[in-house]
């Protein structure tokens, strides 16, 4: 099958390149001239495991291309999906102009039937509007279609070749044909296509993301319950988890969620609710507990030093908001870096992958260590805001003798309080009773 897929950014790039991978010719549209040359180079543009392989494969066997024209990238595709950002306007509404921009230019172009879908995460309603703006200026039969993607950075890959389900939200059979013909090869082993309408689909989204973002949150504030009874938030995790009702996943707590999705996803689904007169108060509180969650760690900070971190110096290992991808967006250790700096000290920090993004959003407001190692060198603790796999199991006998004080503050609860009790470390972490020196 011919397909188009507009916008390179994240879901873009997985999305025209795991369609390629499965034999369809894929042709991949964006206004960023730069980012088209380097793709079509053959230089990958942002970092998720094991799309790189891919990627380079299907440009080479010629399944895969960029273009900056739109008219030329959609000529021939039978499909046309829209992978354009949403971003969260000052009110917390998505702003939809990107999508509405290219739907307006589509209504001038197409020459021929063709299915266009949606796979930006976009409020309910989305597909009628497209559809408007795309009708006011086209004489040939067209189908708009809701297909929301469920792909978490860091295994995208895994999730797009073998997702979950599909959702595909349309009411016309001929759309649900193609479609259908188009993810037979995803779901060969019998994991769900579920059909819906097209407003079905677009709230989907949005509840799916918002369902786990409340989960997080909900273990966030037993872990701080936890603290404050003398009970251990990880025995409370593994009871409730054991109930198949409940599942094991989303329920570790941390320093709160961060990312590209859950963020943006809760804020547009409770503007959404507003706009049709309702309080949607569980998701007020989920927001409301995730912003003071990221700063979790910094009364215990400040409790060790005695409430006064000027002249402090901090490694701090881990920027991207979750391990296994560079993206930076919402992530804790940026509040976390704030908070240190406003208070006068100074933090060397250590990223396998996203440290480059942060210095360029905050250039040398902090220094950037080569290794997880050099980034101890003179500092007064250790703390850690991303799970990586690399710092799972350390050297501790070389982090002791290059730290000033053995003090590790773990917003990711990567370690057990008693092997650092036999290692002599001050170790806290979340909703665990600390270990003191």
């Amino acid at each position: 099958m011919k397909i188009s897929v507009v916008g390179t950014g994240y879901v873009g790039l997985v999305t025209g390149t795991c369609f390629a991978e499965t034999g369809n010719d894929v042709t991949c549209v964006d206004i960023d001239a730069n980012k088209v040359k380097k793709l079509q180079s053959g230089q990958i543009t942002i970092y998720e495991p094991g799309l790189e392989k891919l990627f380079e494969r299907n440009l080479k066997e010629g399944r895969l291309n960029f273009t900056t024209s739109l008219e030329d990238g959609i000529r021939d595709a039978q499909v046309i999906f829209l992978a354009l950002p949403t971003p969260p306007g000052e009110d917390g509404s998505a702003d939809l102009s990107y999508i509405l921009r290219v739907a307006d230019q589509l209504g001038h172009i197409l020459k021929d039937y063709k299915v266009i879908v949606d796979k930006s995460t976009v409020p309910v309603g989305t597909a009628d509007k497209v559809h408007a703006a795309i009708a006011k200026n086209i004489k040939v039969e067209f189908d708009v279609v809701s297909n929301p993607e469920f792909l978490r950075e860091g295994v995208a890959v895994e999730d797009f070749m073998k997702p979950d389900r599909v959702v595909i939200g349309t009411q016309s059979e001929r759309a649900r044909k193609i479609m259908g013909d188009l993810y037979a090869p995803f779901v060969r082993q019998g994991n769900p296509v579920i059909f819906m309408d097209e407003k079905s689909a677009e709230l989907t989204k949005y509840a799916a993301n918002s369902f786990l973002a409340t989960k997080i949150s909900f273990m966030n504030e037993i872990a701080i319950l936890c603290e404050r009874l003398g009970a251990d938030v990880d025995m409370v995790r593994r009871g409730i988890g054991s109930d198949d009702r409940i599942g094991k996943r989303f329920l570790f707590p941390g320093i709160g969620y961060g990312g590209s999705c859950f963020p943006k996803d809760v804020q547009a689904l409770v503007k959404s609710s507003q706009e049709v007169d309702y309080s949607f108060r569980i998701l007020d509180a989920v927001m409301d507990v995730n912003e003071k969650q990221k700063l979790f760690l910094l009364p215990k900070i400040q409790a060790f030093f005695n409430n006064d971190l000027k002249g402090r110096h901090f490694a701090l290992w881990g920027l991207a908001f979750k391990p296994n991808t560079d993206d930076i967006r919402e992530a804790p250790a940026l509040y976390i870096i704030d908070a240190l700096v406003s208070a006068g000290a100074t933090v060397t920090a250590f990223d396998p992958e996203a440290a480059h993004n942060v210095q360029q959003v905050i250039g040398d407001k902090i220094q950037y260590a080569d290794n997880q190692y050099a980034a101890l060198e003179n500092a007064d603790a250790l703390i850690i805001a991303t799970e990586w796999s690399v710092f799972r199991t350390p050297d501790f006998n070389k982090m002791g003798t290059q730290l000033k004080q053995k003090a590790i503050f773990d917003g990711r609860n990567l370690f057990e309080g008693a092997h650092m009790r036999e290692l002599g470390f001050h170790y806290e972490s979340v909703g665990r009773n600390p270990v003191k020196l």
